[in-house]
């Protein structure tokens, strides 16, 4: 899963990062209104974490934007700003949650997972497809309850398919979410297509297919 942090104090960016980080998200960050403003017009994030003070702008407007443009990123404001008005106005705004600081990294994880289940999994803590069962708290997947052990980047694949099972994936926006920002210096896709095949053979006794689009990307089937 990817999530995007926006947070201008150093130290707390950090300790978020390495946070989110030891449970094997993805992590991006913005510093300022303008990177955060580029990156969520850019690409798409599973969860992102808004500081509304920013050094060049409001965190408020830019939910705004984010909401009036249609994307579905999930958002928990976490802000030291704890009035009532910015509560609601920010969950008006359309934000899931509000976090106020200082608060436990331990909070912080349960609400991002809270945001996952209900953006992604109608709110359960177990995600079915056919034969197969995920438990995302704990990173475990299952054929016929039968565990099967999935390295880091072929979970997230699986998880991103899973995620945008009605929807034909493209390489570059598979690549982009599970890899991050380090895509960018990658000139080909060829480290996606080893990760697949493994996925697949891995797979072969679920009753779920990842079925290669020829030059555009990849779809998860249910058979």
């Amino acid at each position: 899963m990817k999530i995007l942090i926006i947070e201008d104090e150093p130290e707390m960016l950090d300790n978020m990062r390495q946070s989110l980080e030891r449970e094997q998200y993805n992590i991006e960050a913005a510093t300022d209104y303008k990177t955060a403003m580029r990156k969520v017009g850019v690409y798409e994030y599973d969860c992102i974490l808004l500081d509304i003070g920013l050094p060049d702008g409001n965190g408020l407007e830019l939910l705004k934007q984010l909401k009036d443009s249609g994307k579905g990123d999930g958002v928990i404001i976490v802000s030291a700003r704890d009035s009532l008005d910015d509560r609601l106005t920010g969950l008006n705004l359309g934000a899931d949650d509000y976090l106020s600081k200082p608060f436990h990294m331990a909070e912080l994880h349960a609400r991002v997972k809270a945001v996952l289940r209900r953006r992604h999994f109608d709110g359960s803590k177990l995600v079915e497809l056919g034969n197969l069962t995920i438990d995302p708290e704990s990173r475990t997947v299952k054929i016929d309850n039968a565990e099967i052990i999935l390295n880091r980047k072929e979970y997230d694949i699986l998880m991103y398919l899973i995620t945008n099972k009605t929807r034909l994936v493209t390489k570059a926006a598979l690549a982009e979410h599970v890899w991050g920002d380090h895509i960018d210096q990658s000139d080909s896709f060829d480290f996606i297509y080893s990760q697949i095949k493994n996925l697949r053979k891995k797979l072969e006794s679920a009753t779920i297919n990842v079925e290669a689009v020829y030059g555009v990307g990849y779809k998860l089937e249910v058979v």
